[in-house]
């Protein structure tokens, strides 16, 4: 069944068009990658569907719920939850409130114990079990990233955005990083990640998406569409596989 559907998207800012007629779907609990260069308009994308961006024309539909036009506070609760690709926790606080906001605010909005145990729930599944009452500013790079991560499972989204979650991360957090988003695919949310590491795309995601100056100019089996000149032309002769 089909849970995204993206319509003739576009942005504009002044002159420049970031997303330029994009159109494509992602079935119920698909994982897809979403390539491209620097500067192609992939976080843009994601901007628009999140609500972080108003759409200059086209549409988002999440099922029957129409994303297009309403704020992002509304998507979050359509059921849309993201990372950035740089790391947005608040650091004076804990993790279990850290995590406690995006379950009140979330798809289900749940309150005072309900919301602690979603919290729970979400840190166990990123490997923060046990560290709730330690501050968030204390915590290593990538287990920054595992709270991140954490707040967007407790919003309880049936799709989950993830900006580049991977980058920064040396090979053996890499590898956590990979087991970790492997392990949420078999939980039934609906994944997609822009990713600049090939090795996570090849590894994580059986199809991808590719933009290149605002527009889609690929769509298909990884390996497949991996291989394509115009895709190699347009972005893997630009980027390491590192």
């Amino acid at each position: 069944m089909t849970l995204l559907r993206v319509k003739a998207l576009a942005k504009s800012f002044g002159g420049l068009r970031a997303v330029d007629d994009v159109s494509f779907t992602v079935a119920e609990g698909e994982i897809v990658g979403l390539l491209g260069p620097n500067g192609s308009g992939k976080t843009t994308l994601i901007n628009l569907v999140s609500g972080a961006f108003p759409a200059t024309a086209g549409t988002v539909r999440l099922g029957d719920v129409t994303l297009t036009g309403q704020r992002a506070d509304r998507i979050a609760r359509a059921g849309v939850a993201r990372t950035f690709q740089l790391v947005r926790i608040l650091p004076s606080l804990t993790l279990e409130e850290n995590v406690m906001i995006p379950a009140v605010f979330g798809a289900r909005a749940h309150w005072g114990a309900a919301a602690r145990e979603v919290a729970a729930r979400a840190l166990e599944q990123v490997g923060l079990a046990g560290r709730a009452g330690v501050t968030a500013g204390e915590l290593t790079y990538i287990d920054q990233k595992r709270l991140e991560l954490a707040r967007a499972l407790a919003a309880e989204p049936r799709l989950l955005l993830l900006d580049e979650w991977l980058a920064g991360l040396n090979p053996t957090e890499l590898a956590e990083g990979i087991a970790l988003i492997r392990a949420l695919t078999g939980s039934g949310i609906t994944i997609v990640m822009v990713e600049h590491i090939m090795e996570a795309v090849r590894a994580l995601c059986p199809r991808v998406l590719v933009m290149n100056s605002g527009k889609l100019i690929a769509d298909g089996e990884t390996g497949t569409v991996l291989a394509d000149p115009q895709v190699i032309a347009a972005y893997l002769g630009e980027v390491s596989d590192a």
